[in-house]
């Protein structure tokens, strides 16, 4: 009677016969590999899981056999014939971005995923079309107020284009220096104008870009000598091409961090004179003691451009153009309203102006919203119209029931 062999008999003979049978699966790996050709030896150069080199004993190295389609490995159809490899979790489909390269560190790889987002990516939208010197011309006609700003300009327009006709047909140019000076107190809408400036220069070929750059003190000047020139050059750099605007010019007199970035300012200009405008802009008193102060600075701005204070009618005007552009009504009571809170400012160079006409035109959203808070359902009309004691100095917005007799206090 034949007995059973033990467990530890069945072990004993396993751990004999292993390697051979070990040895028999990978010479049939190895033929495999040569049946398949190149499709199996681009895995061996490029997935970790490659056998062909390991040792046969070595822990984990059958369970790790890749099938074909596994990790990027072409699949072989019966014929013979290269099957597309399965799109594995978390895999973008092909064309939308991914790699087709098996393995994601293959330098490879980078080519063909930028192929992929160059073909698929959104098309940038095309560039705005400059706006022509006529329609540049007809957008400053249109501001409100400023008639003598708006004739200064003009006539500047005229200077320059003839300048320009007499240097393309060969005749000789008078020195006419195309830098400002702004002078006016805030919210007059200098840089508005400095803006359609910087359109217009473009339109005139003056400019190659027509952009403005808007700075101050603080964006020139360094903490340390030596490093303003370098951050003020910098400014000027990202300008060039288009109109560099300097609102509180006057800041830069004084001291001799502004005197580095007024010296440094002037030779950019001379560098620079062909694509380069220079706006300076503040307070009328201390603009003319800026400029006087630097004999580059009064040779190369000659022309001074006063933007006047605006009427009470011209406030008005600003204050309901602001509002119907926004989708809201003001009746004429509301008018009234506006023009009392108006009458309690002080005019001095602190008076904001158009800045002033925008802060009480939000209080006002401000102080609808809060009269219509227990309105559950409030009408159309009701969204849209802007009522008397919704109009309350700015100052007072977040004290909505504040009465409008007291906005003086």
């Amino acid at each position: 009677m034949n007995q059973e062999p033990t467990e530890q008999e069945l072990m004993a003979e396993f751990t004999r016969q292993a390697p051979d049978v070990l040895g028999q699966v990978m010479a049939k790996l190895r033929a495999v590999t040569a049946q398949q050709g190149q499709a199996i030896r681009d895995l061996s150069t490029t997935s970790p899981f490659d056998l062909t080199g390991l040792d046969p004993h070595g822990p984990g190295a059958f369970p790790l056999l890749p099938t074909p389609g596994q990790y990027g490995t072409p699949a072989v159809s019966p014929a013979g014939t290269s099957a597309a490899p399965p799109i594995l979790p978390g895999t973008p489909p092909a064309g939308e971005g991914a790699s087709t390269s098996p393995n994601p560190a293959d330098p490879g790889a980078a080519p063909a995923t930028a192929a992929a987002e160059s073909t698929t990516s959104t098309p940038a939208e095309p560039p705005e079309e400059p706006k022509s010197l006529e329609e540049l011309l007809a957008d400053l006609d249109s501001l409100i107020g400023l008639q003598s700003v708006k004739d200064e300009i003009h006539r500047q327009s005229a200077i320059l284009r003839i300048q320009g006709l007499r240097h393309k047909a060969g005749l000789k140019d008078p020195t006419v220096t195309r830098h400002l000076v702004f002078v006016g107190n805030p919210g007059t809408g200098k840089t508005t104008v400095a803006r359609l400036v910087a359109g217009i220069y473009r339109a005139l070929g003056l400019l190659s870009k027509g952009h403005l750059t808007e700075v101050d003190r603080s964006e020139l000047v360094a903490g340390y000598l030596g490093q303003t020139a370098i951050k003020t050059a910098e400014v000027v750099e990202k300008a060039a091409g288009g109109v560099l605007f300097i609102d509180e010019a006057y800041s830069l007199s004084g001291d001799q961090y502004g005197l580095e970035c007024v010296n440094t300012l002037v030779k950019e200009m001379e560098d620079r004179r062909g694509d380069l405008v220079v706006i300076v802009a503040g307070y009328p008193g201390p603009m003319a003691g800026f400029i006087a102060e630097n004999p580059g600075l009064e040779s190369r701005f000659r022309t001074t451009i006063t933007f006047p204070d605006y009427s009470d009618d011209e406030l008005v005007q600003i204050f309901c153009s602001m509002a119907a552009e926004a989708d809201f009504d003001v009746p004429e009571e509301s008018v009234r309203a506006f023009r009392a809170v108006l009458a309690l400012q002080l005019r001095d160079e602190n008076f904001g102006n158009g800045r002033f006409a925008r802060n009480t035109f939000e209080a006002a959203i401000s102080g609808m919203a809060w009269r219509l808070k227990d309105v559950q359902d409030p009408t159309l009309e009701q969204l849209r119209t802007i009522l008397p004691q919704d109009i309350v100095p700015a100052s007072q917005k977040n004290d909505p029931d504040e009465p409008v007799s007291d906005a003086s206090h």
